[in-house]
């Protein structure tokens, strides 16, 4: 028999996952505007459009950190451009008091944040969105995602395909459920 032990494969790198709730109107126009000049920013970030980032409310935040969420933000107009008058200043409660909350049930409130992001600051947009995917990668991951996992005896519902099959078509039609069906059940 040999002394020598297998390696340890090597685990790979911590991805964070970042949430950013965006307002139409500002956040939301700053990050199209991101695309359109070709700026890079990280691909861990998932935008989630919103009317208004008045509109969040702190359950719907901490949904998205049940879910497995590393870090989340909200992003709206600059105080006094509000297109719905006060809704940033009632986002900018919002997130404050959720991060009293996470403070409660044992996670770091740096995780969430507001930023005023402009519809015209489209590096702005990409700066946030990296300087939030740091700040994840620094925390580490979010431990309610794991211990979902556990609770869950490590059997969660299985994750959806990232490449569904296609509809079957027919002569160039997509056949309806309903149709296939029907053609399922005659002899």
């Amino acid at each position: 028999m040999s002394d020598q032990t297998a390696p340890e494969p090597k685990a790979e790198p911590f991805e964070p996952k970042v949430v950013a709730f965006c307002c139409t109107y500002c956040a939301y126009t700053a990050g199209d505007l991101a695309g359109s000049m070709r700026l890079e920013y990280a691909p861990n970030v998932r935008v989630v459009k919103i009317l208004c980032s008045g509109k969040i409310d702190a359950v719907l935040l901490l949904r998205a950190f049940e879910d497995g969420a590393d870090a989340v933000y909200v992003a709206g107009c600059n105080i006094g451009d509000c297109h719905f008058l006060e809704g940033n200043l009632r986002a900018i409660r919002t997130v404050a008091y959720t991060q009293h909350l996470l403070r409660e049930i044992g996670l770091e409130p740096q995780r969430l944040e507001f930023f005023h992001i402009p519809a015209s600051a489209g590096p702005l947009f990409a700066q946030r969105a990296n300087e939030m995917t740091e700040r994840a990668r620094k925390l580490g991951p979010n431990p309610l995602r794991s211990r979902r996992t556990e609770r869950a005896g490590g059997k969660l519902q299985r994750q959806p395909d990232p490449h569904p099959p296609l509809p079957e078509a027919k002569l160039g039609r997509l056949i309806r459920h309903e149709e296939r069906m029907a053609e399922s059940q005659t002899p």
